[in-house]
């Protein structure tokens, strides 16, 4: 039997912090007009001291649970689409999964920069397709802020933090994610990178590893290089998916791309000669978000009664590595009204976990306390 993977929740995560092109003018030589007429920005949201990647991907992901009405004990597969981890490991998955209290399921981080949430969807409706899952959790979420030089005009106006979540559900009924192409360019790496979080030197290996430097982690990018290659895999990634689903142009009652720069986005709908109502665009007041980009339209999208069931929506990313790709997904569920009140009595749910969570870690504790020291003194019997 065929299992299809449909969107059956669906929430999102700004930070209250909104940063203006007007306070930016104040930190970097720039201008409102200046940026809007470049990129279409007006302002983006900047996450608080407190507010890390796994906060802002689990507060969309409850939002996204609350929508679908399913307990998180449910989910069986949780992927963050990333770039910016607090940690490498952990993954920011399995610190989601911890704050839900997701008992039974499996969890990891995936990495391809701004089209990280496309393929992420691509491989949680593959599991279920496989049937080795029939509930998963796809987000993406970013701290971009994080990562940026402020004083470099071209790259701190575009970018911006958040998380989006989407809940994939399996069923028999033919929906969901219908088609997915995804590709990559490795040669072009070096048009848009984010160094590693640490280059620490290696003494023991020689001298040669002990002075290689230390690279600052921030966005490096080739604004023009990027400007031509996402152009041209925007429009080659619609079609290629479009073939695959059996569809046309006329099939697809809306498009949402990675919400990079409306630039960019006009001279794709310009090769595929559409018009750019077409396309959703939100990065007027989100800025560059990265992996949470489209799963923060998306979420929009579905707020501005844009989607309706049956539509046909294809979701479209692009950025470094290079990679590439694009999905179609049939829209068949109607906007659920989540209350107020249910909401939160939903949300005592995720206090318990963290109370559960710090309990295993406490018997953690007790039991290291409890059990017989190895003979060697490094967790090692020496037998």
């Amino acid at each position: 039997m065929m299992r299809y993977a449909h969107v059956v929740g669906w929430g999102r995560y700004l930070p209250d912090r909104v940063v203006t092109n007007d306070e930016l003018s104040r930190v970097v030589d720039t201008s409102d007009e200046w940026i809007y007429q470049r990129t279409g920005i007006h302002e983006r949201h900047i996450a608080a001291a407190h507010e890390t990647t796994a906060t802002m991907a689990f507060e969309a992901a409850a939002r996204a649970l609350a929508v679908a009405d399913l307990h998180p004990s449910a989910i069986e597969l949780i992927i963050v689409a990333t770039s910016t981890p607090a940690y490498m490991f952990p993954s920011t998955a399995c610190t989601v999964q911890d704050y839900l209290g997701a008992s039974h399921a499996g969890a990891f981080d995936l990495s391809a920069a701004c089209s990280g949430f496309v393929y992420a969807l691509q491989m949680a409706a593959q599991s279920i397709a496989a049937g080795s899952v029939h509930n998963a959790l796809v987000i993406g979420a970013e701290t971009m802020s994080r990562v940026i030089d402020w004083q470099d005009r071209s790259t701190c106006v575009l970018f911006g933090d958040g998380a989006g979540a989407v809940v994939l559900k399996g069923s028999s009924i033919p929906g969901g994610v219908m088609a997915t192409t995804l590709r990559s360019d490795g040669s072009g790496g070096d048009l848009l990178s984010l160094p590693a979080l640490y280059h620490n030197p290696v003494p023991i290996a020689g001298a040669e590893f002990s002075h290689n430097g230390h690279h600052k982690n921030i966005v490096d990018m080739d604004g023009k290089q990027v400007y031509r290659f996402a152009t041209n895999v925007i429009a080659s990634s619609i079609h290629d998916v479009l073939k695959m689903a059996e569809l046309t142009t006329d099939d697809i009652a809306l498009i949402i791309p990675h919400q990079a720069n409306v630039r960019i986005i006009e001279t794709a709908a310009k090769k595929l000669k559409l018009p750019m109502e077409k396309f959703y665009l939100n990065l007027e007041h989100t800025g560059n978000t990265s992996a949470a980009s489209i799963p923060l339209a998306l979420c929009d999208a579905v707020r501005d009664g844009r989607l309706k069931p049956d539509d046909n929506v294809v979701l479209v990313g692009f950025g470094g590595g290079l990679t590439w790709g694009a999905s179609v997904v049939k829209w068949d569920v109607t906007p659920p009204d989540v209350s107020f009140p249910d909401r939160e009595w939903k949300r005592v749910r995720y206090v318990m976990a963290r109370g559960r969570s710090h309990v295993r870690r406490l018997q953690r504790r007790v039991e290291a306390a409890v059990v017989r020291p190895s003979r060697n003194g490094d967790g090692s019997d020496g037998d």
